[in-house]
């Protein structure tokens, strides 16, 4: 059974930032470099960067199993849409459905905002999350290059997923 906690405080702040540099660095070194994810962690996975995030209205939420923390996800409402920015979940604990039961909660927060459907972006080369989102539904709906500074981009898929 998945536990899924709000990010309230600085405890949990530090708890997300401990997960992503263990998953960050295992996973994406191979994709984009140990030097652009050191970037994109301090830009993006600080405590500071945590804090404005939660300060301009993303929701970020802990992932517990067996009482411990195994990973995170946050999201943002727009208009008419969640977008799911982050969802993150240890590389030993993958397959047992805490993505999942992370995907069942966004879809419930979607319904409760009365909103039709969750939008997100992969790197294009992240082939086992393409692979794992389109198993749960998501429809890749086109392609996306943003500059994040320092000389580095993110090379993405923009991923769609309908929810009645």
């Amino acid at each position: 059974m998945e536990t899924i906690i709000p990010v309230r405080n600085k405890a949990d702040y530090n708890t997300v930032v401990d997960l992503a540099n263990r998953i960050w660095f295992e996973h994406y070194n191979p994709i984009i470099g140990e030097q652009q994810v050191s970037y994109m962690l301090e830009k993006y996975q600080s405590v500071l960067a945590i804090e404005d995030q939660l300060e301009r209205g993303v929701m970020y939420y802990l992932l517990i199993h067996q009482n411990a923390p195994v990973g995170y996800f946050a999201y943002s409402k727009k208009k008419e849409s969640l977008f799911l920015s982050k969802l993150y979940v240890l590389s030993s604990m993958r397959g047992n459905g805490i993505g999942r039961a992370a995907l069942s909660f966004i879809e419930a927060q979607l319904k409760e905002l009365n909103l039709k459907k969750i939008e997100l972006t992969v790197n294009k080369f992240n082939l086992s999350s393409i692979k794992a989102y389109e198993k749960m539904g998501f429809i890749n709906i086109g392609a996306i290059v943003q500059d994040i500074g320092n000389g580095y981009v993110m090379d993405d898929y923009v991923l769609e997923k309908s929810v009645k």
